[in-house]
This record gives C-alpha cells, sequence and structure tokens, in this order.
C-alpha cells in the first residue's frame, strides 16, 4: 500500500478543520504531477498531513475515504480530488528542519520538490517520520 504526503495552509484549511469536518475533499490542486499522484491514490491509503506556509510541519494522519473523481472546484472536469478522513495527530509534530537535518532524508519529495502540494513517500521515510512524531498507529 502506497503512502502519501498532502499539504495545506493552514488559514486556508488547517488540521483542525479536518478533524471537525471528519471527510474532505481534497479539493484544489491544479498542478499536473500532484493531480496525477491524486488519480493514483486508493482508499484506505495514508497521508502526512503537511501544515505549509505557517508551520512547515507534519501535524497529522489522513487516509483515503474515496479515491479520484471529478473535483468539483473548477467547471472543465480536467482536475481531480480525493476524500481524505483524519486518522489522528502527530503526537510530536515533524518540522521540515527536522526533516531536512536527518541523514536519509535528501531524497524525499518534501525536500526535493517544496512547491509539489500532493507527493509520494515511501516506506522507509514513512517509517521514519512516524518514529520522529512518535506515531504508533497502524
Amino acid at each position: 500500500m502506497a503512502h502519501w504526503l498532502v499539504k495545506s495552509e493552514p488559514d486556508a484549511f488547517s488540521w483542525q478543520q479536518q478533524v471537525e469536518n471528519g471527510v474532505e475533499p481534497w479539493t484544489g490542486v491544479r498542478n499536473a504531477q500532484a493531480a496525477k499522484f491524486l488519480r493514483a491514490m486508493a482508499v484506505g491509503e495514508r497521508a502526512f498531513f503537511y501544515h505549509s506556509n505557517v508551520g512547515k510541519e507534519i501535524v497529522g494522519i489522513v487516509e483515503v475515504a474515496r479515491s479520484a473523481y471529478p473535483d468539483p472546484t473548477e467547471e472543465t472536469g480536467r482536475w481531480t480530488c480525493v476524500d481524505m478522513r483524519a486518522v489522528g495527530p502527530m503526537p510530536k509534530p515533524v518540522t521540515l528542519a527536522t526533516i531536512k537535518a536527518r541523514p536519509g532524508m535528501e531524497e524525499i519529495g518534501l525536500v526535493r520538490q517544496s512547491r509539489l502540494s500532493v507527493m509520494p513517500v515511501s516506506d522507509e521515510h514513512w517509517s521514519l517520520i512516524c518514529e520522529l512524531g512518535g506515531w504508533r498507529g497502524a
């Protein structure tokens, strides 16, 4: 099963809003590569929820509740979204600075392609970030 990282600016849509809303469409992705990753997501796969711009840290874990479908926030039908469900907060948020300082993390998309809003995360990087954040969930 694949792992992912999704980014949101907390002043636009925050982890707290994700938790309060339960299941939420992950809309507004307008980058071709990020959209391709959305289309590759399968129900049940998990993603890190990353606060970009403000905080710059992984604050929680979400899972795909519905696979890709047309994004209702745009009219052309070109773009897609998925529904995400909150799984739980990261016990200790993992900052971008922590990730960059950790040996072996140079190849994670968050470092290599910092502007991409949706990206895959390798099993190795997933495990390491979960360890850094104290995540013990399945």
